[in-house]
């Protein structure tokens, strides 16, 4: 056994196979797989094995994609073919019209990734899949693709892969303990001696936290038992001419794919059941637990009901076995949070069908530091402290029961919350608050007109279109008070502090005391890493001169990471998370000076406090540093306060807002108002696959100040030309908004993706984002959105329709 190597992965089933075969195919070939036992032995060797092209974005049906084309190429390889049903096809079955507007949506974006999806009513579901029954049946979404593939062989053809291209597999090789040095490389100790290694990967199935407790982390996933079926012969599949397709139903929870001549049926059922929650013995290895039939009597029935073929016919095997969900459903692939050159990709439910392309990003990210997609929705760091084993179990569960089920636009699941709240958040809610999610923390959405009121979830503009609108229209004449949560603070000192930063962003860093900017990190390739508002406070009693760094909730593990990967060895300056100390409330409208000048001492005019301006100062009595900074294009002010005094400073300014006609508003309303003003969103308008000029923030980058990251890279790009440019669009519609992913055609050619949209209050304009051809991008080019498959006339219009001069922001 080699005692040094690049890198060593732990886990040898689809997640540590695809891994060390997408590292080879990087480039890496001093490189190891380590497994306790035989190659396939968790969960792996019992999967269901389905490969399909559906995701619920657009990275995923990527990597499913790139799964699909690697299985193929496997199953044709003549030395050492495998067994894949390609191509078999296969339903999801829908029996309400907002699940076939969905449906349509998802083929939309689809569709820019080059996969094409149809759209089938309940006759043509049945004559695809003569044994369903159409009863209580809209229709379905046909994957033309879909299949299955012998779970083992395919482990065992990457490695073979693997293998001819120099890396070693060591089975029978439990690891004992992980060790980091100081230079942030790893020893991976084991049984059979110990593998010094620059890399540590994580892909150890339902013992994932096993090995985290190794490195002092704990990962969001958590294993339910799930069963499935093997029926005996059934005639008609006998005596088809075709293999059936594959079926997923969240009517009844259930799935079946063909298996000899005969189905493989299996459940999701409501009484559903975690596993290893008080630890797994180290002896279960090519197991599963008891079967429990009784269990999914519930979705039994269901299942009947859509396929009567099932009551005719005999069961003569059963499987109950383990499989991982993480606390939103997606898998973690990528960075391990807090962790330097340790990296994970776990939590993979459907670990089978997508594991090639998980692991090919996530080689991609070893090797290169980033993937050929944005992988946010992958990303391990996009979850942060709240994520215990008990909410992650919550929500496993909550997910395993709606396993076929895809959250809809604003829909909010009610397992595990509220996991962060701040004091406000009854009171909010005696308000009349309705609450969002973002990463965990309870966030207001808008205020519910009646106790009763619960809008519809569909695709189209719901019931609160005119509660959004009254929200917006007291705040544009007004004032209006807002709590945000969980925005990403951190605090950098240090007489280094400036130069740092510098060395970070692509433009110039704002570094005079009391002033604020916005700028850019990039990645080592020239694309857009992180946004960052930049505020410089004075040295006071509160602290010495320092900067807060504040950027998007999500970020928080992010950003922390990328900035301490970040510093020099002595380079004095040090960062502090406030992300969960403080939270903002935000004061907007014509009103909102007056309203903070009758709360808080000091001189707040034009002159005095003019935009983009910071101060230390007290609302009330409650310490608080407010920025004149805006993300609604009116007149505002965010006044960052510790939690302890929330509630004291929301008091002040309620008291000092009601001669001003102040009012709550909610997430909802500053979404329609960012859109109108041409302000983006990290994750959503903001990716790693475009660089600052393709994003439309040419502004915010300064070639000529000198070395900053990506800086060469970014030269590159500039040369060579934009591939896509960020644009404004006009979409010619009142019913429903633009959709991140659907895409934007041209006589019936996809030439661009909308990234988000929503209606513009103000404007009286559907608005949307989106990335196009660069040919295209010019305002008054016209082209059409699939918008839920129906065809909308878009427009590309100039950013920022609502104020463009920014004279209310500065007011």
């Amino acid at each position: 056994m080699k005692s040094r190597t690049k890198v060593v992965v732990i886990g040898g089933g689809i997640a540590g196979c695809s891994t060390l075969y997408h590292l080879t195919r990087e480039g890496w070939t001093d490189v190891v797989l380590v497994e306790r036992n035989e190659l396939t032995s968790g969960t792996t060797w019992h999967s269901a094995a389905q490969v399909t092209n559906f995701g619920m974005n657009q990275t995923m049906v990527g990597l499913k994609t790139h799964s699909i084309n690697l299985y193929k190429e496997l199953a044709e390889d003549p030395d050492y073919p495998i067994n894949y049903h390609h191509g078999d096809g296969g339903i999801r079955l829908a029996n309400t019209p907002e699940q076939m507007q969905g449906y349509r949506h998802f083929a939309s974006m689809a569709r820019g990734m080059d996969v094409h999806f149809e759209v089938i009513d309940a006759e043509e579901c049945a004559r695809r899949h003569p044994l369903i029954s159409t009863d209580n049946l809209f229709g379905g979404l046909w994957d033309p693709l879909d299949g299955d593939i012998d779970p083992a062989q395919l482990c065992q053809a990457l490695a073979r892969r693997a293998r001819k291209a120099g890396a070693e597999v060591y089975r029978n090789t439990p690891v004992t303990g992980l060790t980091q040095h100081k230079d942030d490389t790893w020893t991976v100790h084991t049984e059979h001696g110990d593998i010094d290694c620059e890399i540590v990967v994580n892909a150890c199935g339902y013992r994932v936290n096993e090995v985290g407790a190794m490195m002092g982390v704990h990962h969001p996933v958590a294993s339910m038992e799930h069963q499935y079926f093997l029926t005996e012969e059934i005639a008609a599949i006998r005596d088809a001419s075709h293999r059936m397709p594959l079926l997923r139903c969240p009517i009844s929870d259930y799935y079946c794919r063909q298996e000899k001549n005969g189905l493989l049926v299996g459940f999701y059922e409501q009484d559903c059941k975690t596993w290893g929650m008080n630890g797994i013995d180290p002896n279960f290895v090519n197991a599963l637990c008891p079967d429990d039939l009784d269990r999914v009597t519930d979705v039994l029935e269901g299942a009947f009901a859509r396929m009567p073929a099932l009551m005719e016919v005999g069961i003569h095997t059963v499987v109950n076995g383990p499989i991982t969900y993480t606390i939103d459903g997606a898998p973690l692939v990528g960075p391990i949070p807090g962790k330097r050159n340790a990296f994970c990709i776990i939590g993979l439910r459907a670990g089978l069908g997508e594991g090639g392309g998980h692991g090919w990003l996530l080689a991609q990210q070893i090797v290169h530091g980033e993937a050929c997609y944005d992988t946010w929705c992958l990303d391990p760091r996009r979850f942060t402290g709240h994520t215990n084993v008990e909410l992650t179990a919550l929500k496993a569960i909550e997910d395993y029961q709606n396993e076929f089920r895809f959250h809809f636009p604003h829909e909010h699941r009610p397992a595990g919350r509220p996991a962060k709240t701040t004091p406000l958040t009854p009171i909010l809610a005696a308000e009349g608050a309705e609450f969002t999610v973002v990463n965990g923390w309870e966030r207001v959405d808008y205020i519910k007109p009646a106790p009763d009121f619960h809008p519809t979830l569909n695709f189209s503009f719901d019931e609160t279109f005119d509660v959004v609108a009254a929200e917006i229209r007291n705040l544009q004449e007004n004032v209006g008070l807002a709590e945000v949560n969980g925005f990403n603070r951190l605090e950098i000192s240090g007489a280094d502090r400036h130069e740092f930063l510098d060395r970070l962003m692509c433009g110039a860093v704002t570094k005079r005391d009391g002033r604020v900017g916005l700028g850019y990190l990039l990645n080592h390739q020239g694309m857009v890493k992180a946004e960052a508002t930049i505020a410089n406070l004075p040295a006071s009693d509160r602290g010495p001169a320092r900067v807060w760094y504040g950027s998007a909730a999500a970020s928080e593990y992010h950003d922390m990471d990328w900035l301490q990967a970040h510093l020099h060895d002595g380079e004095d300056v040090q960062i502090r998370s406030l992300t969960n100390d403080q939270s903002i409330l935000v004061l907007a409208g014509p009103k909102s000076r007056d309203v903070l000048s009758a709360c808080a001492r000091g001189d707040w005019s034009r002159d005095a406090f003019p935009w983009l301006s910071v101060r230390e100062c007290f609302v009330g009595f409650a310490p608080a540093t407010v920025l004149n900074i805006s993300f609604s294009g009116e007149l505002a002010y965010e006044i960052h306060v510790p939690n302890a005094s929330l509630y004291a400073a929301y008091l002040a300014l309620r008291k000092a807002g009601e001669t001003h006609g102040m009012k709550l508003f909610g997430a909802r309303a500053v979404e329609s108002m960012r859109m109108e003003k041409g302000f983006l969103h990290w994750k959503a308008d903001l990716l790693t696959e475009f660089d600052p000029f393709e994003t439309g923030l040419d502004r915010f980058v300064k070639l000529t100040k000198g070395d900053f990251i990506g800086r060469n890279a970014l030269q590159k790009c500039l040369e060579s030309g934009p591939q896509k440019k960020l644009v404004s669009l006009k979409i010619d519609t009142t019913k429903a908004p633009a959709h991140g992913g659907a895409s934007l055609m041209l006589d019936g050619v996809v030439v661009g993706t909308i990234t988000s949209g929503d209606w513009g209050h103000r404007t009286g304009l559907n608005l949307a984002y989106g990335f196009l051809n660069p040919e295209f991008s010019e305002p008054g080019s016209r082209m059409q959105l699939d918008l839920c498959g129906e065809m909308i006339g878009a427009e590309v219009i100039a950013p920022s329709p609502y104020d463009p001069d920014l004279s209310r922001v500065r007011s």
